[in-house]
């Protein structure tokens, strides 16, 4: 797997899990049920990050400054986001400090 896939692959487990926190925590679903909106949700990142050309260049879709997202699915992704982001470092603090510091990283680059 080459660095781009990789850096693909991480970013749509990234969004999945934060997906899928808020959805427990919002939909009230068990640990690894979503419900349909939120499966929608993910499939549709999932769909966005295979098909984006910048990926080579960017660490997340949150640091493009092309947003491909339809506007009422980046509402959706922002609030997930909003939401997930700070509850991450409890759940997931690996990932979530990983994050940080690569799109950081990405910022600086700016």
């Amino acid at each position: 797997m080459n660095r781009t896939e990789q850096k693909r692959q991480r970013e749509k487990r990234v969004v999945a899990e934060m997906i899928a926190l808020y959805c427990r925590d919002t939909h009230k679903r068990a640990k690894g049920a979503l419900c349909p909106e939120c499966e929608a949700l993910i499939a549709y990142a999932h769909l966005r990050s295979d098909k984006c050309p910048f990926m080579e260049n960017k660490t997340f879709c949150s640091n493009c400054k092309v947003h491909c997202y339809q506007p009422d699915m980046r509402e959706k992704i922002r609030r997930v986001m909003r939401y997930s982001g700070p509850r991450m470092m409890k759940t997931h603090p690996i990932l979530a400090i990983r994050h940080l510091v690569e799109s950081r990283m990405e910022r600086a680059k700016r």
